[in-house]
């Protein structure tokens, strides 16, 4: 995937330069400085669920939280590296998504830090596909490990961590059952994806997913598709063949704007769907405002 690889040496030298500096000032009283357990999430998403685990107990800084920009192609920054330094408990999505923080990390070794990789974590992987956190079995296990980041990191404030994560365990319950309730009335329908990202729900959901895989895995990555894997995504829109198109409104090329133009064409309705956390929401509403679309979309069709 497009990323910081690839950048000049110059910047990897800032960022050394410039984590030595933070670690060798001392903050001075009223400075302002947060207080609780200091968490960067390469992802808004992850960073939205350290806070409802963590509570008043953790400081969290997201860096990935712009729903209008396509995360592939973020380049990461000194104020990424100084946040990275300071940090005592750090998540990456990896399996490749965001390999720019491993480079942040290499910058600013910490032995007491602890560094979570959740597609390391998550137990219902697809293959070839990052986008871990779709999941919900995977966000309940992940969950579990954040969990245990903190109170590693803060012992004492270990039942109200525990207290946090049973709350959040039950607050994907509607989640689930939202999955239920549309695989029950809707299996088994035919539906076209932009991108690989919505399949970690469309197989729960037991939609049948007509896209080529190769189309939506080139599109993912910021790759151009096979060229027949196009004229078949293209010819199941035309003919109707999908009934629903699920698009990643983060990730638009010609390819995925003309798959969109056709869908309209044909009168099928459209789910957008995207990578990053909307602003002003919880992972939970923005996964279930987004099944409740897909819902509004399968009942139309």
């Amino acid at each position: 995937m497009p990323g910081s690889r690839g950048k000049a040496p110059f910047f990897i030298i800032a960022i050394l330069l410039f984590c030595l500096l933070a670690a060798c000032t001392p903050a001075s009283p009223g400075s302002g400085a947060s207080t609780g357990i200091a968490v960067v999430a390469a992802e808004n998403f992850y960073g939205d669920i350290f806070k409802q685990l963590g509570g008043t107990h953790v400081s969290v800084t997201s860096i990935l939280s712009d729903p209008n920009a396509d995360p592939h192609e973020y380049e990461s920054n000194v104020q990424d590296a100084l946040a990275i330094s300071k940090a005592t408990v750090v998540i990456e999505n990896g399996a490749g998504y965001d390999s720019w923080m491993d480079k942040l990390l290499s910058a600013s070794p910490n032995n007491n830090r602890v560094v979570l990789v959740a597609s390391d974590i998550a137990d219902h992987k697809l293959t070839d596909n990052p986008h871990v956190w779709y999941g919900i079995d995977n966000i309940s296990t992940i969950a579990k490990a954040m969990t245990a980041a903190l109170k590693k990191q803060d012992s004492a404030e270990a039942p109200a961590f525990d207290n946090n994560l049973q709350t959040f365990l039950q607050s994907l319950m509607p989640l689930q059952q939202k999955m239920s309730e549309i695989k029950a009335r809707y299996a088994g329908t035919p539906v076209g994806l932009t991108e690989d990202i919505y399949l970690y729900q469309a197989i729960p959901l037991g939609l049948n997913v007509l896209t080529p895989f190769e189309f939506q895995k080139a599109i993912a990555e910021g790759n151009d598709p096979p060229a027949d894997t196009v004229i078949t995504a293209n010819m199941q829109v035309n003919q109707h063949q999908v009934k629903v198109l699920i698009y990643n409104e983060q990730t638009v090329t010609p390819i995925t704007t003309n798959l969109e133009n056709a869908a309209k064409q044909q009168h099928i309705p459209i789910v957008p769907v995207t990578e990053t956390m909307p602003q002003g929401k919880t992972y939970q509403q923005w996964m279930l405002d987004q099944l409740g679309v897909v819902e509004q979309a399968l009942m139309g069709a």
